[in-house]
């Protein structure tokens, strides 16, 4: 089965860049949607969606907070799949995971196999 690995999170001011990624390994991401959300603090129990991407990479969701801020890429030939960040808020300050579901859109519920997260912290 399919294990994820998030990378690229780290401290930056308001108004910055980062890009995350979400490496695969055990097998490939052409099986699967992908989908990002983050875990804000003090909101334990709830992990907002953030944006998912079709296994084809032809259809993209993103949730309203983020939509002409954020985009998400795939690369299925690395088996990878982005997240660029721009115009970072504090307010997108959380813990960011990817995750993969065959089927899966903007519900948490549905998506099969999470990475362990990484953590972003955006300075006002």
């Amino acid at each position: 089965q399919v294990q994820l690995v998030e990378t690229g999170g780290g401290l930056v001011q308001a108004g910055g860049s980062l890009r995350l990624s979400c490496a695969a390994s055990g097998d490939t991401l052409l099986s699967y949607n992908v989908g990002w959300f983050r875990q804000a603090p003090g909101k334990e129990k709830e992990r907002e969606f953030v944006a998912s991407i079709h296994r084809t990479g032809v259809s993209t969701e993103y949730a309203n907070s983020v939509q002409g801020r954020f985009a998400i890429s795939r690369n299925n030939a690395k088996n990878t799949v982005y997240l660029q960040m721009n115009s970072l808020k504090p307010e997108d300050t959380a813990v960011y995971y990817c995750a993969a579901g065959p089927w899966a859109w903007q519900n948490s519920h549905d998506y099969d196999h999470w990475g362990p997260g990484t953590q972003v912290t955006v300075s006002s």
